[in-house]
């Protein structure tokens, strides 16, 4: 157990000014951790306490599900990803860490880098060590710090520069073997947060610059998450907005007939959807087609959305590029021989078609049918447009942001939105990294294959703070009993008092033997400067003794989560304190 006054709890009664929300302001004025600079922070004592267990349970579940422990470097030789997929749009966001003196190299390539995760390392290694199908499969594991280069890091630990993170990696013989591996890190991850004591929520989740067939994350629902979940309780169906889609747009759709001949007519100075939209023209926002140019892998490319609809950008990657970013007027005029705002897809219209890598529809623009685009003459639009007879399409496919109140892909009914804090995510690569890095394994015909690959991450800092914002009042944080870091606190109100300190430090050792931390608060303070304290922290199961108390021959006992204060006969204390105990570990 732990004397309050020799352990080191710095708490405050005011929140820090740059702390935006309630998890960033409780992690600094419950002494968890201080900031050291811009997405840096050291873990007190306290905040210690619970990434330590956090990372323990972390680690039995992934163990559990088949995981291997292992430790690789922080720092990486620069050219163990260049040889990778990723370099070209994992670069920036990576720290450098050249030598020191050797600045004249520095606007050239790094030599080293620090790590945001270890795809291409671990890849690296098993290439050099498993070479047969008999020594697969294989699930690499390690809990340990990650950088990455946060342009803007705010929310505490939701954004920061450095982080601990646990990082998986199985590796199989097939896609069948690669699946089992998979759903056996699933069920570690349910385990885990349920262990934890919150909700934590798998949501289909876009693949991003990791690739592989299939994704999923894991979101702690909070209304200040970084991200949406898109959901339908009645089937079960959850995506976060990058991924979602509905059932908008019938799969028995029929195509629209034209309804009347093209035709052009003057727009000047229209050049957004609202003002099309507006009397003299009254084209409608869903009966618009909106033109996008982007640029893929340096060549340019059309998306063609509703006027209603916002582009979902992370669905751009389904189209193979390995970088996209939106093209910028200079680069957009040459090719279609207009200005944004007058941009359109009608065949014949554009200036240089031979320019473009592709022009891809969002399935939403049948439902338009016959609508509105731009001519590609600036202040010129058409009406009458006709998808099926006047647009050009290379390939239709899902490309829009799903909003709430659509219709549920399974069961039809309306789509619900709740934001969610990202706290994991699982992924069938296949074998974009093995290919890559040559990693392959001899079958038993003796014939050579690359390894299937899953990769698996749990952000365990960011894990502590997503716990916080789940779980907290108006006075402070509410630990689960599992990662609170403490137990038991013991309120002693008047610590002078020898026969005080004694009940505090016996009732400390029984609840001890019974599986508990305990915290004992000796401090010479007010007794609401201790209550605050207490709750502030947030430590589950609080004992007050005081010398009033004593003479009445009671303590009190009282859960964080409870208003009621239970008095215990001192007769009692002893096996009322080993109930609670064994009560809260049967529940957690």
């Amino acid at each position: 157990m732990k004397l309050w006054s020799q352990y080191f709890i710095p708490t405050l009664k005011e929140s820090p000014a740059d702390a935006e929300i309630p998890s960033h302001k409780l992690l600094i004025r419950a002494g968890l951790v201080r900031k050291l600079g811009g997405g840096l922070y050291t873990f007190l004592p306290l905040g210690l306490r619970v990434m330590q267990k956090l990372t323990q349970i972390c680690r039995e579940e992934i163990e559990r599900g088949g995981g291997i422990e292992l430790l690789m470097p922080h720092m990486h030789p620069a050219e163990t990803w260049v040889g990778g997929p990723r370099w070209p749009v994992i670069r920036d966001v990576m720290f450098r860490a050249d030598g020191a003196g050797d600045a004249k190299r520095l606007p050239r390539e790094p030599e080293y880098v620090l790590g945001p995760t270890h795809e291409e390392v671990v890849t690296q290694l098993v290439k050099a060590e498993i070479t047969s199908y008999r020594d697969l499969p294989k699930n690499l594991f390690q809990i340990g710090t990650k950088f990455r280069n946060e342009i803007r890091p705010r929310y505490g630990l939701m954004r920061a520069r450095e982080f601990v993170m646990m990082d998986a990696y199985s590796f199989d013989t097939n896609n069948e073997n690669a699946t089992k591996s998979y759903f056996a890190m699933k069920r570690a991850y349910q385990a885990f947060f349920k262990r934890l004591g919150v909700l934590a929520i798998s949501v289909e989740a876009d693949t991003g610059v990791m690739g592989g067939s299939f994704s999923e994350e894991f979101m702690i629902p909070a209304d200040i998450g970084d991200d949406d979940i898109l959901y339908c309780e009645a089937s079960g169906y959850a995506a976060n907005r990058e991924k979602a889609r509905s059932g908008l747009v019938p799969e028995n759709l029929a195509d629209a007939s034209p309804s009347g001949a093209l035709e052009e007519f003057a727009t000047p100075g229209i050049v957004t959807i609202a003002a099309l939209a507006a009397p003299p023209y009254s084209a409608p926002a869903d009966k618009q087609f909106k033109t996008l140019v982007y640029i893929g892998d340096g060549k340019p490319f059309l998306i063609v959305l509703r006027g209603c609809d916002e582009l979902e950008e992370a669905k751009l990657g389904s189209l193979g590029f390995a970088v996209t970013r939106p093209a910028t007027p200079e680069e957009i005029e040459p090719v279609m021989g207009a200005k944004p705002g007058s941009l359109g897809t009608v065949k014949g219209t554009i200036k240089n078609p031979a320019a473009l890598a592709g022009i891809y529809a969002d399935h939403a623009i049948r439902l338009v049918g016959n609508g509105t685009t731009g001519a590609n003459k600036d202040g010129f639009h058409l009406r009458n447009v006709n998808v099926v007879r006047d647009l050009t399409v290379t390939k239709f496919g899902d490309f829009r942001r799903v909003q709430a109140g659509e219709p549920d892909v399974k069961s039809g009914r309306p789509l619900q939105v709740r934001r969610g804090i990202e706290v994991g995510h699982i992924f069938v690569l296949g074998t974009k990294f093995s290919d890559k890095i040559n990693a392959y394994y001899t079958d038993d015909q003796k014939q050579n294959h690359p390894v299937v690959m899953g990769c698996y991450g749990i952000g365990i800092s960011r894990t502590l703070q997503a716990v916080i914002e789940q779980g907290h009042d108006a006075d402070g944080v509410i630990w689960p009993w599992a990662v609170a870091p403490f137990h038991v606190l013991i309120c002693v109100l008047d610590p002078q008092l020898p026969e005080a300190m004694d009940l505090a430090k016996k009732l400390g050792t029984a609840a001890e033997q019974a599986g508990a931390d305990v915290l004992i608060d000796d401090r010479a303070e007010r007794p609401g400067v201790k209550f605050k304290d207490a709750d502030l922290i947030g430590i589950p199961l609080r004992l007050t003794i005081g010398g009033k108390g004593l003479k009445e021959g009671i303590i009190e006992l009282k859960w964080r989560t409870s208003k009621d204060v239970a008095k215990i006969p001192l007769a009692e204390a002893e096996a009322a304190l080993r109930a609670a105990v064994a009560e809260a570990q049967a529940k957690a």
